[in-house]
């Protein structure tokens, strides 16, 4: 990841590994950040008033951001840091599989969303995550064919909570019928996008074992 290289992550990176902070207790953090962005989203229809549902909305993208760094993080301060784990594989999965849909269930109980939304977009998250891992069960390596990983589902909740906190009410339309507005049209995008993205990984993986039993890798 490019990211990685960015000069303030590094220093970050440097900070943690000799603070005595271990790469597993990262991974952790990274779900209660997550699960803190999942209420504040769902808070945000709770609340009439508008500072106060703004501000679920602004903390819910600062959360979301601190779980990814959470994520970038660990995997730097255990490889980089020399602070790799016999069970840090175990910490570096599992998390990500409680923190997408702790976020993403949350935004389906936001305003303007729906939870049936919500939950399918969690399992549509977690089905992607499990079939990149499929490649590596089958001995063809990780895929990590996109258009909708982590980091770009990730991105585009950042940029609904945004829009959401800045942008007058007036100019976020909710469907009369449905109750639907910008935040359950981004879970509409991440269910169809995270469908792409599925089969375009295990199209791959498919093609890495066609490829593999004829002897072309």
């Amino acid at each position: 990841m490019k990211s990685r290289q960015w000069p303030v992550f590094q220093r970050l990176a440097g900070s943690l590994a000799n603070s005595g902070v271990t790469p597993n207790a990262i991974s952790v953090a990274s779900i209660f950040f997550a699960v803190v962005a999942g209420g504040c989203l769902a808070a945000t229809n709770q609340y009439e008033t508008s500072y106060v549902r703004r501000s679920f909305w602004l903390l819910s993208a600062i959360m979301i951001q601190f779980r990814l760094i959470a994520n970038l993080m660990d995997g730097m301060v255990a490889i980089e840091g020399g602070k790799k784990s016999s069970v840090g594989d175990l910490y570096n999965e599992v998390p990500d599989r409680l923190s997408d849909p702790a976020i993403l269930i949350g935004a389906g109980f936001a305003w303007g969303s729906c939870p049936i939304l919500g939950l399918t977009a969690a399992l549509v998250a977690v089905f992607v995550a499990y079939v990149r891992a499929v490649g590596a069960s089958v001995g063809v390596g990780q895929v990590f064919l996109g258009p909708f990983a982590k980091q770009q589902r990730m991105a585009l909740m950042t940029l609904v909570c945004v829009v959401s906190a800045v942008l007058p009410l007036q100019w976020q339309p909710i469907h009369e019928s449905t109750g639907i507005g910008i935040c359950g049209l981004a879970l509409s995008v991440i269910v169809f996008g995270g469908g792409v993205t599925a089969v375009r990984r295990l199209n791959q993986i498919a093609r890495l074992m066609r490829e593999r039993q004829t002897g072309s890798i």
